[in-house]
């Protein structure tokens, strides 16, 4: 196979890949057929409660469990969350962005904080195999971002070559590249983020060197 860069793109998964309020809402979708059988009233009732607590910032396995008078427990409902597999999909422009990366033979690295089961059930789900040539779990690999050895792992796996990392965090995901002399870039939240992107009070070294609106930015600053 001819190589024709020697570039190394490495992604965060959630908020970055894919908006992570899909898996949230696909986990909320499995707990409420859960409740609702138990209790026996629609499961959709149920599930529009559970994204209500949700976006107003309130507890919503203990508040959904006492509205129902559920007598399920909420280590059951968290068990749902993290291990259900989930319906979540990679959108168009990801995989075109994937797709040309591979075609010009870069070598592509997933880099992402979780429980092992959490993040492969996600994995599986958009099939991300298919790209993604080594992959970092923090509960396999012993440590979490921005743990600057997740990042040098895949320098040692890779080699020489001009490292990218993209992600969404600005808290962990791009100190340590930055240390590293990565280029670093931050997807803008869309509105869906989990984490917050408010830059007040941020160091510089925790900030990218890049921000981007759209995914299919990442060619032209790649190559």
């Amino acid at each position: 196979m001819i190589i024709e860069t020697n570039n190394v793109v490495v992604f965060d998964l959630d908020d970055t890949l894919y908006n992570e309020v899909d898996f949230l809402i696909s986990a909320y979708k499995e707990i409420s057929i859960k409740i609702a059988v138990e209790i026996n009233v629609s499961n959709e009732i149920v599930y529009e409660d559970m994204l209500e607590y949700f976006y107003n910032r309130k507890n919503v396995f203990e508040d959904i469990l006492l509205k129902y008078n559920s007598h399920l427990k909420v280590p059951e409902l968290l068990n749902v969350y993290r291990n259900h597999k989930p319906q979540i999909n990679l959108s168009e422009d990801r995989i075109e962005v994937l797709n040309f990366f591979k075609s010009k033979h870069v070598s592509l690295g997933l880099l992402t904080d979780g429980r092992s089961v959490q993040q492969r059930n996600k994995i599986e789900a958009l099939n991300l195999n298919q790209w993604f040539t080594e992959i970092v779990i923090s509960e396999e690999f012993g440590s979490e971002k921005p743990n600057i050895n997740n990042f040098k792992h895949f320098e040692d796996m890779f080699g020489s070559g001009n490292y990218f990392y993209i992600g969404d965090n600005i808290k962990k995901d791009f100190v340590a590249p930055n240390k590293l002399n990565w280029t670093t870039i931050c997807l803008k939240d869309n509105g869906l983020n989990i984490h917050s992107q408010n830059t007040t009070n941020v160091n510089k070294q925790h900030l990218a060197q890049h921000n981007i609106s759209e995914f299919s930015e990442l060619s032209n600053i790649v190559f």
